[in-house]
């Protein structure tokens, strides 16, 4: 089998404003690759560091005529897309993107797609569950598309951010006793993030015409309730009472993992439907062509070490939040000037401080997570348990970096859909609702050293049911959001300074 250049490669990655797309971006560019990242909004990477030294291609892989030109050049490209928590129709989504990524790519002439897929199970007498059955036809249709394709599959990952990772480390925190399902006694074979971009760097340069699936994993192989009992140990907690029980299903435990940890029903269900099938590699042939790394492969307890280190020290490249929620990218924004998309209900506060106008952009650019909403914590609250009821997101992703703020990030319920450093933050809502909403905050110098805070929350409806809810809550906005602007000026001023109302 003729070998495959060894030198700098042209290469795509699709999926690069997700967790491991994000993360795998730099190390081509470390390893001096040429990088053009397939987004359907190159704006949510404007903030990333690297953003700078690559490529933009926009296109959207569920519209093939948007991918016209994307490949051109390419030698690699990446397959880093699926629809986990998009709805019942994944399937044929994935199934369809997959296709056109394919056909996209044999026309252009790229010469290998490399696939991050999920670990298959040797012996499933139940079949498959409908995650890794999506992600295993996602990995025959590239194959069968004519290019070259390697397939990596991998079970759990470990790193700081991801969704494996933080379903792991909230259910071990939150509960120092819990029943659990049978699926917490399932073999899994973990791999650290680190490994995984390590393989698919590494499967850039695998032999041309080589054309399979690889099972990559760490070296441990552990049940989910030893996961469970090793993270408590490395972390300090007290010994976890764990008591498994066979009466809960793989739908009601996600049920139950989404209302202790962050991570949404949509995405918990399929994630533990995964996890009653024992995962564990049947093989290791990847190290024929691409070397384990040097020093071995992460154990488990390192991973786990390594992750949390990342997170105390706010040095969270991507989260499993990263990826956007399926929407409309073309729905007009509300600060477009010319803005015609019918009804939009607007609740504007205004307030003057005397402090500096960057004392109240620190506390702006702080907003949520731990932080808060600066407001009726309780409604906050109810809320987010409602969109969690509702099948949303809730309040519990939080917040990638704990002071700051980038294009992209998810925060709680909302998403930064802009940011213009000490001037304007803008939130798209990602709770369900009705409509579309928005929620900016914006300070501006007011006077020789005061500064003058603006806020709106803007709210689109669709149909009878978007007017209703907006009427439905208008009372409470007087103590909500009236609350948020008086609590946030008053939190940037010093030695008690009160807010003026603007004068109009």
């Amino acid at each position: 089998m003729d070998a495959y250049p060894s030198g700098p490669l042209r290469c795509l990655v699709s999926g690069a404003t997700g967790y491991i797309g994000g993360r795998l971006a730099p190390e081509l560019l470390a390893r001096g690759h040429t990088v053009r990242c397939l987004v359907r909004d190159p704006g949510r990477l404007r903030d990333q560091p690297w953003r700078a030294r690559v490529e933009t291609a926009t296109g959207d892989v569920t519209r093939p005529e948007s991918l016209d030109g994307a490949f051109d050049g390419v030698d690699v490209a990446y397959y880093l897309i699926h629809s986990l928590g998009t709805g019942p129709t994944f399937e044929a989504t994935d199934r369809e993107a997959a296709r056109a990524f394919g056909a996209a790519a044999a026309a252009a002439g790229v010469r290998r797609i490399v696939y991050l897929g999920g670990l298959v199970p040797a012996h499933a007498p139940d079949g498959l569950s409908p995650h890794l059955r999506s992600r295993a036809e996602v990995g025959r249709i590239l194959r069968d598309s004519g290019v070259p394709t390697a397939e990596l599959r991998a079970a759990v990952i470990i790193g700081s951010g991801s969704a494996s990772f933080e379903m792991l480390r909230h259910l071990t925190e939150r509960l120092p006793a819990m029943v659990t399902p049978r699926w917490v006694s399932t073999r899994i074979q973990p791999i650290a993030v680190r490994d995984v971009l390590h393989y698919l760097v590494g499967a850039a340069h695998l032999p041309a015409g080589l054309t399979r699936s690889f099972d990559i994993g760490g070296p441990d192989v552990l049940t989910y309730e030893e996961m469970m009992r090793r993270y408590a140990r490395i972390t300090g907690l007290h010994r976890r009472l764990i008591v498994p029980v066979p009466v809960l299903t793989p739908r009601l435990s996600s049920h139950w993992v989404g209302l202790v940890t962050p991570v949404p029903n949509s995405i918990a269900r399929p994630l533990v439907e995964s996890l009653r099938h024992e995962v564990v590699c049947g093989e290791h042939d990847i190290a024929r062509w691409v070397p384990d790394p040097e020093g071995g492969l992460t154990g488990f307890d390192r991973a786990v070490e390594l992750a949390l280190r990342r997170i105390k020290d706010a040095d969270v490249a991507t989260r499993w939040s990263s990826a956007s929620l399926p929407g409309a990218p073309s729905d007009p924004l509300p600060s477009d000037p010319d803005w015609a998309g019918g009804s939009l209900y607007q609740d504007v506060r205004e307030l003057t401080v005397s402090v500096p106008p960057a004392a109240v952009w620190q506390v702006i650019e702080g907003i949520g997570g731990d932080n808060g909403w600066y407001s009726f914590p309780l409604a906050w609250a109810l809320r987010g348990w409602l969109d969690r009821a509702a099948g949303g997101v809730g309040l519990r992703r939080g917040r990638r970096d704990p002071a700051r703020l980038r294009v992209g990030d998810s925060l709680d319920f909302w998403r930064v859909e802009e940011i213009e450093p000490g001037h304007l933050l803008r939130l798209r809502a990602e709770m369900r609702l009705p409509g579309l909403a928005w929620l900016e905050l914006s300070v501006t110098p007011a006077g020789d050293h005061g500064a003058h805070y603006r806020q709106r929350a803007l709210f689109h409806p669709h149909g009878l049911a978007g007017h209703a809810y907006w009427w439905s809550v208008a009372p409470f906005h007087t103590f909500v959001f009236a609350g948020m602007a008086r609590n946030i000026t008053e939190r940037a001023g010093q030695d008690g300074t009160r807010p003026v109302p603007a004068r109009s």
